[in-house]
């Protein structure tokens, strides 16, 4: 039986910009201490072309409150490791059964007509409890943003990448879950939990589909990642549960994401990968 070959030594010395020339949908930055802002400046770092999706209204109604759009975009242009590579932003409330399909449009023709890259990052907040206090408006909205957008912007995708040339870059699909089946799940967050659960459940069942285009598919749980929504007590007591006594900063999942963007992670599909730190649950 034949062996492929040894990498040879100038394939195994890294491209400095292994994303250069990629474009990139990163969805939910609409505020530089989120996990989507991190994720974008890291792709961008990387050379890609990033599209950020926003939806300010929802940022701006919870306690940590939104940033300007041109704030978030000037950040991930201070990043960008390619002076060719585009970096653009806009609105999008995926709440909207046909926002997914428009946006994917929207992202591709901003990038140049072609999307290789997303990372499906946006979740609902808020409207969520335990057992005893969910009700149907809840699990319908945190259904409908945290879940079905997401397979609609995933089914969206695809179809953009069926008619690109044989040979087009390899494409990418990142999900994102919240550690819900690890340890004590999220008793106090059922709706969101269960909407997260279902991604990750659904990641294997989609690679088989997306191979068939040249894509991996990948959900990440980040972990309790530090986005400035707990402080005092609360945050010292949760830092204290990490081996290295700090809490998951943005920029931790977003390495992770940046590098299953690359050519490097393309044997990497169908997987639920846990980016936690060692936390201790």
């Amino acid at each position: 039986m034949s062996k492929l070959p040894h990498p040879t030594p100038d394939e195994l010395r890294r491209e400095p910009l292994p994303l250069r020339g990629r474009t990139a949908l990163v969805t939910g930055a609409s505020r530089r201490g989120g996990i989507g802002h991190a994720v974008a400046r890291r792709l961008a770092a990387y050379g890609a072309s990033v599209y950020l999706h926003h939806h300010v209204p929802h940022d701006a109604a919870m306690p940590w409150g939104a940033d300007r759009p041109e704030d978030v975009v000037a950040s991930v242009r201070e990043a960008q490791g390619d002076p060719d590579a585009r970096i653009v932003a806009g609105p999008g409330d995926l709440a909207d059964p046909a926002a997914p399909a428009e946006l994917i449009a929207t992202a591709a023709a901003a990038l140049g007509g072609r999307l290789d890259i997303l990372v499906a990052n946006h979740a609902l907040s808020g409207s969520d409890g335990p057992l005893d206090a969910i009700d149907a408006t809840m699990l319908d909205a945190h259904w409908a943003v945290d879940t079905r957008s997401v397979l609609l912007l995933v089914q969206a995708y695809v179809r953009q990448r069926t008619g690109l040339p044989q040979g087009s870059p390899g494409g990418r699909v990142m999900m994102m879950a919240s550690g819900q089946d690890i340890a004590s799940g999220m008793p106090h967050e059922i709706a969101y939990a269960l909407q997260k659960g279902a991604l990750a459940s659904i990641t294997r069942s989609l690679a088989p589909t997306l191979a068939a285009h040249g894509v991996t598919v990948n959900t990440v749980n980040p972990g309790p990642v530090d986005t400035d929504y707990l402080t005092g007590e609360d945050h010292a007591a949760v830092a204290a549960r990490f081996p290295a006594g700090r809490w998951g900063m943005p920029d931790d999942p977003a390495r992770l994401i940046a590098w299953l963007a690359t050519d490097e992670a393309g044997w990497v599909t169908g997987e639920v990968i846990n980016s936690e730190g060692g936390f201790l649950r």
